[in-house]
């Protein structure tokens, strides 16, 4: 079992940045793909980025947001720059790969305000 624990949430202004975390209980270099995903209000959870194989992001977050990893100390981050009213959601981590025994995981959220 892996638990993936994030934390950074937090209340910003409109053009503020914040960085989110999620720690992993195991070694990140197993889980093959590891995603960031939010959750607005009476929405649908949307993919916002995937560190593994490939980098990538929505559309929506593309120039603004940088997702990386940290194998050392087994967490995953996303960098949000230029923060929207629009990014206000509940943001997940999410994994899955070798090192979760190819099962998804996820970790229990951190809130996002932006305020304009």
């Amino acid at each position: 079992q892996v638990q993936l624990v994030e934390s950074g949430g937090g209340s910003v202004q409109a053009g503020g940045s914040l960085r989110l975390s999620c720690a992993a209980s195991r070694s990140i270099a197993s889980i093959n793909i590891m995603r960031w995903y939010r959750q607005a209000p009476g929405k649908q959870r949307t993919l916002v980025a995937t560190s593994g194989p490939i980098t990538s992001y929505s559309e929506s977050v593309k120039g603004r947001f940088t997702v990386s990893r940290d194998n050392a100390n087994d967490t995953l981050y996303l960098q949000m720059n230029d923060l929207k009213p629009e990014d206000t959601a509940v943001y997940y981590c999410n994994g899955f790969g070798l090192g979760t025994g190819w099962t998804n995981y996820w970790g229990q959220g951190t809130q996002v305000t932006v305020s304009s």
